[in-house]
């Protein structure tokens, strides 16, 4: 049964299920979404966490979480990177948990304007009509099989939206998708955990969780470690598959000034366009900010990119060219180009219990990509079923072989 916000988790400054003091106590590695979700599905069930990080939301020094674009989308996500079946499957259920809690924060106007959510129409344009495309029409049927909300198809959808037809696309879909302003969603995530009762520490750890696994239950009174670390899983997961997609975003002034306000997210994914180098990427992140984006870099570790780089100038021309009002736009003069390095691996997302130790009490949750939020909460809950299997000793199962009856009876 999929976690339900109100149900398994609630928004409120509490937790659902008040700990005792014999309520076990979960180590939380990491202070992204991924971390800071997990936490919040462990503290509504009644565990004590602590959550351990080497930083934390800043507008100084921007966490990967708030870099992304925080769209949501229906794997495989725009970078077109989601190969693997396995991961793939889990994706498809992970990603239309969190659809639906992000759904239900949004529909309540105050929340959704604390914690920066809302629900906005998405469109994706494709070069071909998507029935002539098998990959593209067997997607399209799932997601409108999903449950989304406000699926519309038709190529009418790319004069309304003011798409130059000479960019080449000739058809498209809609459906309503959460859109997250990381920033403040991120300061929200963080201050909610807190009043759940979370204990923030701040702290690098650089080392395998599995030669220091005993230490670090012992230091931290925990139970169980849930390691949600992104591309340090590198090393603390032991997992040399774990590699960078570089990717950047260009920030401008959508107040309907210099261009018609963009009220919806435009989107052509690597997929669609049969190519990472074309993907469109247009995402309205706030009442008076456009992202433009976007780009795929795969294992560039370093974050020197300039609105100069031959990469970001040829991103923005090619989305001026998709809509061509863009080429009047302003840029944010506080912050004019976002980047960050999305967390990917060999096969995709893990979320799964430590396999190189027998009795591991180690929970993992890395390899997002650039997905993080879309598959936030599903995941969440996942590592919480394995949580549960840590405590009572059940013997660790691959992802492939994992089956869950998905309910979960708290740590009460």
């Amino acid at each position: 049964m999929p976690l339900t916000l109100g149900r398994d988790i609630t928004p409120l400054g509490h937790p659902l299920r008040e700990p005792t003091n014999k309520s076990p106590h979960i180590l939380v590695i990491g202070g992204g979404v991924t971390g800071l979700v997990s936490a919040w599905v462990l503290l509504d069930r009644g565990y004590r966490v602590t959550i351990v990080s080497k930083a934390w939301v800043s507008e100084q020094d921007r966490l990967t979480s708030q870099i992304a674009g925080a769209l949501w989308e229906y794997p495989p996500a725009v970078c077109g990177q989601h190969t693997d079946a396995i991961s793939l499957a889990h994706s498809k259920r992970w990603c239309m948990t969190a659809y639906h809690i992000w759904d239900g924060i949004a529909s309540i106007p105050e929340l959704s304007q604390e914690s920066g959510v809302r629900i906005l129409p998405s469109d994706f344009f494709f070069p071909e009509i998507v029935e002539k495309d098998p990959r593209q029409y067997s997607k399209m049927a799932e997601i409108m099989a999903s449950g989304v909300r406000g699926f519309y198809k038709g190529a009418d959808i790319i004069d309304e939206r003011g798409v130059d037809p000479a960019y080449g696309a000739v058809d498209a879909y809609e459906l309503m998708a959460p859109i997250i302003d990381t920033d403040k969603a991120m300061v929200w995530l963080t201050d909610l955990v807190e009043k759940k009762g979370a204990n923030l520490v701040t702290e690098t750890i650089d080392k395998d969780l599995v030669d220091i696994e005993d230490s670090l239950l012992e230091r931290f009174g925990a139970d169980v470690i849930v390691n949600c670390t992104g591309l340090q899983s590198f090393t603390l997961a032991g997992d040399e598959t774990v590699y960078p997609i570089r990717g950047g975003l260009i920030r401008v002034i959508n107040d309907g000034v210099d261009f018609p306000k963009v009220n919806a997210a435009l989107t052509i994914t690597a997929d669609a366009a049969h190519s990472s180098n074309e993907i469109v990427f247009l995402v309205p992140r706030n009442d008076n900010i456009l992202l433009i984006g976007g780009i795929t870099e795969p294992r560039e570790w370093t974050l020197d990119l300039t609105l100069d780089s031959p990469i970001i100038k040829r991103m923005r021309e090619r989305c001026e060219k998709f809509l061509p009002g863009l080429k009047n736009a302003r840029l944010d003069p506080d912050y004019p180009l976002a980047q960050g390095l999305r967390p990917f691996r060999g096969r995709n997302v893990r979320v799964e219990r430590e396999l190189r130790r027998t009795g591991s009490k180690i929970v993992h949750s890395y390899g997002h990509g650039g997905a993080g939020w879309s598959l936030s909460f599903g995941c969440a809950q996942d590592v919480s079923m394995l949580v549960d299997e840590a405590l009572a000793g059940i013997p660790a199962k691959p992802m492939e072989d994992r089956f869950f009856n998905r309910g979960g009876k708290g740590a009460n």
